[in-house]
């Protein structure tokens, strides 16, 4: 099982490919808040309307000094077909070896359907411009996520 971060602890370094086998890092993002949210897989349900709810709110999000990064251990290519059949704006990065999932405290046992399995642990991470857990939230809902942080947030 993962460690889970706290706020206060330093935000894991980082620097995966996103949909397009760019290379991008949460270094590149310094100086801006970061909202970073894992996920289970790309192009299903609950993954499709928690993408979607970022991607409807990120004028919102952006106006209010965050930056959204999406992770999940899908390789680019499927997180490119996500993108363009879903039209997200959200930044989505690949993390197939689970290193920054792992990192993060997203990737560990959890209940599913009553049963316990290894995977990714739907879960929020804020990292506030210095590069500092600002808010880590595990175990978080597809649905009504983005509309709950934006209030805790006070955006």
């Amino acid at each position: 099982m993962s460690e889970r971060l706290t706020p206060g602890d330093t935000a894991p370094a980082f620097t995966l490919p996103d949909a397009d086998g760019k290379q991008v890092s949460l270094a590149d993002h310094r100086g801006r808040k970061v909202i970073v949210y894992f996920y289970p897989a790309a192009l299903t349900p609950g993954c499709t309307k928690q993408a979607c709810d970022f991607t409807d709110n990120l004028t919102l999000l952006a106006g209010a000094g965050y930056d959204v990064i999406g992770i999940s251990p899908d390789k680019p290519e499927k997180l490119a077909a996500f993108r363009d059949k879903e039209n997200l704006k959200v930044t989505l990065l690949a993390d197939p070896d689970k290193q920054v999932l792992e990192a993060y405290g997203a990737f560990g046992e959890k209940t599913m359907y009553g049963k316990q399995v290894t995977g990714v642990i739907r879960s929020t991470v804020v990292v506030d411009e210095q590069g500092k857990v600002e808010r880590a939230l595990y175990n978080v809902k597809a649905t009504g996520h983005v509309a709950k942080i934006i209030k805790d947030l006070g955006v």
